[in-house]
């Protein structure tokens, strides 16, 4: 093996054989060996530890199961549009209704006469 290959991809700071010197060191090999990394911002506690999603509490979500949720929080976004739209296309088409209660009586005198009954 040749000198120049580092099997452990270390940072330039950090010599093979050597204590780790920093933080940032230790962060840079935890990334790129270990491929665990701390998330930021809102994210804050949040890491990535292979490939599953670790939760501050140390519960670790899988890809698969991170890929399942969010295509269930799309299909929820599809139904509730879709219902939406039908919603909105029925009050469209509906429209007042005038109801007129007439007698029987009068409505065939009215159009037929006395004579016909």
């Amino acid at each position: 093996m040749n000198d120049t290959y580092d099997l452990d991809n270390r940072p330039p700071c950090w010599k093979p054989g050597t204590q780790c010197p920093n933080n940032c060191a230790r962060d840079h090999y935890k990334r790129i060996v270990d491929n665990h990394v701390s998330l930021t911002g809102p994210w804050a506690g949040w890491r990535l530890a292979g490939r599953d999603l670790v939760a501050p509490t140390g519960e670790r979500i899988p890809e698969r199961r991170l890929r399942g949720l969010l295509w269930r929080v799309d299909a929820a976004d599809l139904h509730d549009a879709t219902r939406k739209r039908n919603a909105a296309r029925k009050a469209g088409q509906r429209s007042m209704v005038k109801v007129v209660v007439v007698d029987l009586g009068d409505w065939r005198e009215r159009h037929f006469g006395t004579r016909a009954g």
